[in-house]
């Protein structure tokens, strides 16, 4: 397995290729933006796209899944608590950057905590850490050692709470209760920056001091 990561879009997200090298079997997760990009790097490394995955519904995380999945008519997995972002994610965007955008689809696969999925020889599951937005999630490769955190977790940071669909609590348990507990050397794939691993997040993250009380 291998993980290949663009950063996209004016906000610089991140969005990863996650593929088998023997299969080349490959999961999109949050293509933010530029899907000719996304699309392009794929075909460099002669990858078959079979699912594209998001780990919330945030504008700048979903405006390549429209046109990903019409070129590609491969299906799309979110948490259901993040499509009414989703569904106005298209009008968000013209909003901020003046620019017509293509609507995002519904989801064909809506995605569960403990849901385990297997894609051509990548297996992983679904941890729903609900706080950034209601329908965060995080999608974890045991056998790999990798987490795609969204932003949910950060390196030396969390996710945003300040916003209707936030909360704070909700966001630091999320984070106690299933992420701290994987194994120090799983290797964090955040959804903006550079990549963390959870042992580094519980030594020195300032965010996180508070769990040492808890």
């Amino acid at each position: 397995m291998f993980v290949e990561t663009l950063t996209l879009g004016a906000l610089a997200e991140n969005c990863y290729i996650v593929a088998d090298e023997t299969s080349r079997a490959a999961v999109v997760f949050d293509p933010g933006d530029e899907a000719d990009r996304i699309l392009a790097a794929l075909r460099a490394r002669n990858l078959q796209l079979k699912l594209i995955a998001n780990t919330h519904g945030d504008v700048d995380h979903v405006m390549a899944v429209g046109p990903l999945k019409r070129l590609t008519g491969v299906p799309f997995a979110i948490h259901p608590a993040d499509v009414p972002l989703i569904r106005r994610a298209h009008v968000q965007y013209v909003q901020w950057f003046g620019t017509l955008a293509e609507p995002v689809p519904d989801p064909d696969l809506e995605l569960a905590d403990g849901q385990e999925l297997e894609v051509d020889g990548l297996k992983f599951t679904v941890l729903h850490t609900p706080g950034h937005t209601q329908g965060s999630v995080c999608f974890y490769f045991p056998d790999a050692g990798v987490l795609i955190a969204g932003d949910t977790l950060f390196q030396g940071g969390v996710g945003r709470t300040d916003r209707p669909v936030g909360n704070w609590r909700q966001l630091i348990e999320s984070i106690r209760d299933k992420l701290l507990v994987l194994p120090d050397e799983t290797v964090v794939y955040p959804g903006h920056g550079p990549p963390t691993t959870i042992g580094r997040e519980k030594a020195f993250n300032p965010f996180l001091r508070e769990l040492s009380s808890d």
